[in-house]
């Protein structure tokens, strides 16, 4: 149990050291500004020395494909459209349950505005039990719990396609309302660097397969990021900040290990900056993302704004064929935004598509029972949690 007396009396240590970063951090905004307005003198030359030194560079910045200075407004959604989602939980295995075995449940979400057609609001759930779902992953160093949550992304993005496609394109149809399958969260999977090449072939190919099929089925691909920490794009500032002639971070910068001397507005984040240039209803300039990963997405490669939703900037992320396609780009931000508006401050089928998904502890509960149900029909003994558990759920705490 948390002792609140105690705990009163660390706080008024935690609000002064807040107020000295957020002094610190007007600073560092300040700094960023004077550097954004630098950059956008001589964007093209920082762009050419990104392309030749990025080998070279020891952060990642992302390439603006328009003006740094670009503030565009968000055109009026269409009346009629359609909006797809999924959003996954889970449940992980536990050697102290009755088997060891996880569960994946995706919540999908399609709702229709101006159609007058029923929204679908479900979810699919499916059980891993078989060794090869749940060993797997140990050959390559991978935890099951880890390895859990990279198949739970594998089903978001196979099942969000499924269900875009079979919708937009049904026997016989010619469905031509504007459309939009969003994902929460980033389309850039950072995890997978660190995975070995065989254990990344189980994750990515279905992925990309499953984007290829939204490309033919011109079903435009989003991932709205909410709170995005992310300083891509604060990076190719740090080009402009470089005292050097050339950005070569490994031959210039090699002895420095906490700061280095383009870090001038660390830890600033992306959002940050964009909160004092934007206004409601605009997004800022249109970016390349420069993460490694993205070399094997091939004509998915990731592009990406920020946008101000009006209760925050938002971080929306488009594969490659929805941004070189302007007139789908644009549509696909007015209906982000709509839906930004209908879920009061963040996009209601993502909101919706958590809640379908989300396993509560009674869902838990229930599993395990019919789970424990089924083994005593098969004959099965000794059907039981272990002792430690059973501890646990009966505490007299």
């Amino acid at each position: 149990m948390l002792d609140l007396t105690k705990l009163a009396g660390q706080m008024p240590g935690i609000s002064q050291h807040l107020q000295v970063e957020a002094a610190a951090s007007r600073q560092r905004l300040e700094r960023a500004q004077r550097l954004l307005t630098a950059a956008y003198a001589h964007q093209e030359e920082l762009i050419e020395q990104q392309q030749t030194w990025r080998d070279r560079l020891c952060f990642t910045a992302a390439i603006p494909v328009e003006p740094l200075d670009t503030c565009i407004d968000i055109d009026v959604p269409p009346i009629s459209h359609s909006v797809f989602a999924t959003d996954g939980s889970q449940i992980a295995p536990s050697h102290h349950e009755i088997a060891y075995c996880y569960l994946i449940n995706v919540g999908r979400v399609m709702l229709h505005y101006g159609q007058s057609l029923y929204p679908v609001l479900d979810s699919i759930p499916e059980v891993f039990y078989r060794p090869e779902d749940l060993y797997v992953s140990r050959q390559w160093g991978i935890r099951t719990e880890e390895w859990m949550g990279h198949r739970r992304t594998v089903s978001e993005a196979l099942m969000l396609a499924d269900m875009a496609c079979r919708w937009v394109n049904p026997p016989g149809s010619h469905q031509e309302t504007p459309n939009l399958a969003m994902v929460d969260g980033s389309l850039i999977y950072w995890f997978l660097e660190p995975l070995p090449g065989d254990a990344r072939e189980q994750i990515l190919p279905p992925i990309l397969e499953a984007w290829e099929r939204l490309r033919v089925a011109k079903v435009p691909l989003m991932g709205y990021l909410s709170a995005s920490r992310s300083s891509e794009a604060l990076g190719f500032l740090r080009l402009e900040a470089c005292p050097h002639d050339t950005p070569d971070c490994v031959k210039h910068c090699s002895g420095f290990i906490d700061r280095y001397p383009c870090q001038v507005y660390d830890p600033l984040r992306d959002t940050a900056l964009w909160t004092a240039r934007l206004q409601p209803g605009q997004r800022g300039p249109l970016y390349r993302s420069s993460a490694r990963i993205l070399d094997l997405y091939d004509r998915h490669h990731i592009y990406f704004c920020y946008v101000h939703v009006g209760t925050e900037i938002a971080r929306v992320e488009v594969p490659q064929w929805v941004a070189e396609d302007r007139a789908l780009f644009n549509q696909s931000l007015s209906l982000m935004l709509a839906q930004v508006h209908k879920g009061d401050g963040y996009p209601v089928a993502l909101a919706e598509s958590h809640n379908q998904a989300v396993v509560r502890g009674g869902d838990r509960a229930r599993f395990f029972a019919l789970l424990e149900q089924q083994m005593i029909r098969a004959g099965l003994k000794n059907v039981g949690t272990s002792y430690k558990e059973a501890r646990k759920r009966g505490s007299i705490a």
